[in-house]
């Protein structure tokens, strides 16, 4: 079983926490999580459909919100970036323009550059993602949909058909990086300007 509270530090703080949860099954949650968790909210929080979000939180033009969704103190996010699909972003986040954020929970001080995608993804705290990084959430050209997981050596299947990555505190992912669905990073992985992070590979029969 792959916990959380290793790879990302504020998991335990936050309102989705859950000891025995993995990543991809807390994803399958998220609207729902969220949509209970907007009920505990304060009048700090502005309401824009099934968008709450924080009084300090800049919005630049042309951004579209797509609930439910809870937006931190303190966020940015760049003019036309998309959020969609049910979308955490806990205090001091930073999306760029151009961004498009999916179905993932994004930890304090995480940024996004510009021209990224974030997909079916758990993001931690102070990960960087340089220009046009990207998490791929989804094999359009195998047969076999199924998203498998390599932790601690062992080969897992998800049941999931769209799971992106679990990005650890403090990683940092270059320009144009891809991850490949069902990657796993350690805190503090460095991925390279132009890398392809393929941990699941087709295995031949």
């Amino acid at each position: 079983m792959i916990q959380l509270q290793p790879y990302i530090q504020r998991f335990e703080r936050s309102p989705f926490y859950d000891p025995s949860i993995s990543p991809w099954a807390l994803l399958q949650k998220l609207p729902h999580v969220l949509s209970r968790y907007q009920e505990q909210l304060d009048d700090s929080y502005n309401i824009q459909g099934e968008a709450w979000i924080h009084a300090s939180a800049k919005i630049e033009p042309g951004v579209m919100l797509k609930g439910p969704m809870v937006i931190g103190p303190n966020c940015f996010i760049g003019a036309h970036a998309y959020l969609r699909g049910g979308v955490f972003l806990d205090e001091n986040v930073s999306i760029g323009p151009g961004c498009e954020i999916k179905s993932s929970i994004l930890f304090s001080g995480t940024a996004a550059a510009h021209f990224n995608f974030v997909g079916d993804s758990v993001v931690g705290s102070h990960v960087n993602f340089e220009a046009g990084a990207l998490t791929a959430n989804h094999y359009n050209e195998r047969e076999d949909k199924r998203i498998f997981i390599t932790h601690e050596g062992v080969r897992k299947d998800t049941g999931v058909i769209k799971f992106g990555a679990l990005i650890g505190d403090r990683s940092r992912l270059g320009a144009n990086a891809v991850l490949s669905p069902g990657t796993i990073l350690a805190p503090e992985t460095i991925v390279g300007r132009l890398e392809l992070v393929e941990q699941n590979p087709i295995t031949k029969s």
